[in-house]
């Protein structure tokens, strides 16, 4: 009998495990604020309340290849709205609380 109730134990161990699955990627603009620095939200920049610091959103431009990052404003959609250069070119950059950076020539 107790062999009985270890094997059934592991077994519905087992299954449990088996049953989780790996989170889909969303296109969902409301996705909550999630690590995914490979895949941008195609919906950016979302607006939402942004945690990121004035010092931080300039450092995440400049990682991206953006130089002379000047004007730097967060909004009160809390979207930060930054003009800089990439590639010669004047740029508007914008980093919304995703994570998510999008560019418009000026």
């Amino acid at each position: 009998m107790k062999r009985f109730l270890i094997a059934l134990g592991a077994l519905s161990i087992l299954s449990a495990a088996h049953a989780q699955e790996a989170p889909k990627a969303s296109s969902d603009s409301q996705t909550p604020a999630i690590g995914t620095p490979d895949a941008a939200n195609p919906a950016a920049p979302v607006v939402g309340k942004n945690s990121f610091t004035e010092g931080q959103a300039k450092k995440r431009f400049e990682a991206r290849g953006y130089s002379d990052v000047t004007s730097l404003n967060k909004g009160h959609d809390g979207i930060w709205v930054e003009s800089a250069m990439k590639d010669g070119k004047p740029v508007a950059v914008k980093l919304d609380y995703q994570g998510n950076i999008t560019e418009a020539s000026k």
